[in-house]
């Protein structure tokens, strides 16, 4: 079976469907009722046998790349702050098809924000390459 990577866009990604504020400006209740959804989904994924693995990210970021032969790697906080993209986190599924893949990402997507409204969040859906590249594909 194929395995996605799910990733959780809370900034970035295309345009939103419905701004809402940062997590950390939510109520109380609200938090709580969207994270009991997460574990929601974590459980079902677990009972069907799909689940791999989930994390969340802390908004801090670090891009770094090689600085060459015997220099430090070059660091910044990202390459354009004014549209820093914010990863929040990710889920690792097992599904029999890309198409199960979207029906999960669609159900997370669902998850409930501030006052309880469904917040339509953008989930980036990508399978893990399963072998390594084949010498052939297009010149």
């Amino acid at each position: 079976m194929p395995k996605y990577l799910l990733l959780k866009h809370y900034r970035g990604g295309p345009e939103p469907y419905r701004p809402y504020p940062p997590l950390d400006r939510w109520a109380p209740e609200d938090v709580e009722a969207h994270m009991a959804f997460l574990r929601e989904v974590r459980e079902l994924l677990e009972e069907r046998g799909e689940y791999v693995d989930a994390q969340a990210l802390t908004p801090a970021q670090t891009w770094v790349r090689y600085g060459g032969p015997g220099a430090a790697p070059v660091t910044t906080d990202g390459p354009l702050p004014e549209t820093t993209d914010l990863v929040a986190g990710w889920y690792m599924i097992d599904v029999e098809s890309r198409e199960r893949a979207i029906e999960v990402a669609a159900h997370i997507s669902s998850e409930p924000g501030p006052g309880g409204e469904p917040l339509h969040e953008w989930i980036d859906v990508r399978e893990v390459m399963s072998g390594a590249p084949s010498d052939d594909g297009p010149a």
